[in-house]
């Protein structure tokens, strides 16, 4: 019997939103750092590839503990957005910044993998005609790229529903404020008497997941019918 509290819903209602802000805030970021690793010759391309996948081969603490080095009070960010009167560390926002870091990764390699598979010479017949690089990008590259961005967004909202280790150092475990689905599980699962309600949200986490991938299914299959058609 699924049994959840009010915190448990305020916690789901979190995590969603955090997982959504981070994928919209992250696209447009992860389809520029694509583009400039398939389409340009810049220099120390492979430091910069291998920057942006960090996050997936670092522990998730050790990037929540940079994060925290960088963005708290005494921190060269931290202290700048101090000045401005923006705190970020233990709120919401620190959440939705954990999760983009991690999610990161996974967002670029499928917009990458989209983009190495776009057939060049309909590149080079749009420039051809005389169609600029914006031009070429946004009537060629962007449009073919669709599926992979598609794909790279349900990768990151899941993973960014998942967050825990980065999000718990960065952001703290503060219920109503900064308690996500993970973060009320690792309560339940220290609190005696907690395992049923820790199975609840479990339960929840499951059928949301699940929801995000058949949703990102049916998007793909009628992105592919509208190309085709």
């Amino acid at each position: 019997m699924l049994e959840l509290t009010p915190a448990d819903f305020q916690a789901i209602w979190l995590s969603a939103k955090v997982a959504t802000v981070a994928t919209v805030a992250s696209l447009p970021l992860g389809f520029v750092a694509a583009y400039l690793l398939v389409f340009t010759r810049m220099r120390a391309k492979a430091l910069f590839d291998g920057v942006i996948n960090l996050p997936l081969v670092l522990p998730p603490v050790v990037v929540g503990y940079l994060l925290l080095l960088l963005l708290g009070n005494k921190g060269w960010l931290g202290g700048l957005l101090a000045q401005l009167g923006i705190r970020v560390i233990f709120t919401w926002k620190a959440a939705v910044i954990a999760s983009m870091v991690v999610g990161f990764p996974l967002l670029v390699r499928s917009i990458r993998i989209g983009m190495e598979g776009i057939d060049e010479k309909l590149i080079q017949a749009s420039r051809t005609l005389g169609a600029g690089r914006l031009d070429a990008l946004f009537t060629v590259i962007l449009p073919l790229s669709g599926r992979s961005i598609l794909a790279g967004a349900t990768l990151m909202f899941a993973r960014s529903l998942g967050e825990f280790g980065a999000t718990i150092i960065i952001a703290g475990n503060i219920p109503g404020v900064t308690q996500t689905i993970p973060l009320a599980i690792y309560d339940y699962t220290s609190t005696p008497g907690g395992d049923r309600l820790a199975l609840s949200l479990c339960l929840v986490s499951i059928v949301l997941s699940l929801a995000v991938l058949l949703g990102n299914e049916a998007l793909v299959r009628r992105f592919r019918r509208e190309v085709r058609g």
